[in-house]
């Protein structure tokens, strides 16, 4: 019996290494776990598939599966075979946060996927209504201490990113400030421009034309580092904030048990096509940045995003609605 087994497996891997060989033999579903259109990551997601398309001499169809946060596609990629012909446009949303505030979520971001490319990020920003007296991130934490429980900011909703920036913030400053969720980044806008919410936090595609027009004032850039697109804006850990890095990042997965071969092949893709001025220029384009990772890496900063999103979940109580 043991014999048995040892040839099976060993049968088992030859397979998996001839399948690796002729990859890819036929069209890959590339699964975005947004609607068709709502978002970046859709907008990326479209963009990879055809850059891939021509570099792997295989259709790489988009799969929209919305639902659940991102949560339900990024399920439905966790529990398909390991053969490189499902993959999943990652986002940080449900991979980095989605365990935290989900009790029941049906995957493991780090179990049940193997990472194969970051490639994108989109920088966010802390900006604030003119008529808050603060024109850096210092500033604001001195006002929000001065008008204690009277300082509220905005988000599209409990447990996104938005909604976590304002209470990493609060953890790491320890200033206090009332979350006001709505149904969408849009409504949320509309009140910190009109002052009914003094702060907002959120991608700096969303605030850039608000901020040019002297409708809004960016105070600080939440990623660790400086962002290409706002290169004047210091960064809120260089305010002062030790540690603070919030963005929302896109990026490529697999089923866990995928072949290394056909990891490494896809990510070789990736990487080629990221370091092309027509890539780098299109992502730029949609308000994100390029920002490649490798397999190695990526898994590292998915981990280190749990644990960061974890303790600041535990620590405000956030509840899905």
């Amino acid at each position: 019996m043991k014999s048995f087994s040892i040839i099976a497996a060993a049968l088992l891997f030859s397979g998996f290494v001839h399948a690796a060989d002729n990859y890819p033999s036929k069209p890959i579903r590339l699964i975005v776990p947004y609607p068709a259109g709502a978002s970046s990551n859709d907008i990326l997601g479209r963009d990879i598939a055809q850059r891939l398309t021509k570099r792997l001499g295989q259709q790489v169809v988009v799969d929209n599966r919305s639902g659940a946060s991102g949560t339900l596609g990024s399920e439905i990629v966790a529990k398909s075979p390991p053969d490189g012909y499902t993959l999943l446009v990652g986002v940080a949303a449900p991979l980095s946060v989605g365990p935290s505030v989900y009790p029941k979520l049906g995957f493991d971001p780090v179990k049940d996927l193997a990472p194969i490319a970051r490639f994108a990020m989109v920088p966010y920003v802390m900006a604030v209504n003119p008529t808050v007296p603060a024109k850096n991130i210092p500033e604001f934490i001195a006002y929000a201490k001065a008008q204690a429980g009277k300082v509220n900011y905005g988000s599209s909703g409990n447990g996104g990113s938005p909604h976590l920036c304002g209470e990493l913030f609060k953890t790491l400053t320890g200033i206090e400030m009332t979350h006001v969720p709505y149904k969408g980044g849009a409504q949320a806008m509309v009140d910190v421009l009109g002052g009914r919410l003094q702060m907002i936090c959120t991608g700096a595609t969303a605030l850039s034309a608000h901020i040019r027009s002297g409708k809004l004032r960016a105070i600080g850039m939440a990623t660790i580092t400086r962002s290409s697109q706002m290169p004047e804006l210091p960064t809120i850990a260089e305010q002062g904030v030790k540690g603070f890095d919030v963005n929302s990042w896109t990026g490529l997965l697999a089923p866990a048990g995928t072949p290394q071969a056909i990891i490494r092949r896809l990510y070789d893709e990736v990487a080629y096509l990221v370091k092309t001025e027509e890539m780098q220029k299109f992502i730029l384009s949609t308000g994100a940045e390029p920002a490649l990772m490798d397999p190695k890496e990526f898994g590292a900063y998915i981990k280190s995003e749990l644990a960061v999103w974890s303790k600041v979940v535990k620590t405000a109580n956030v509840r899905i609605d």
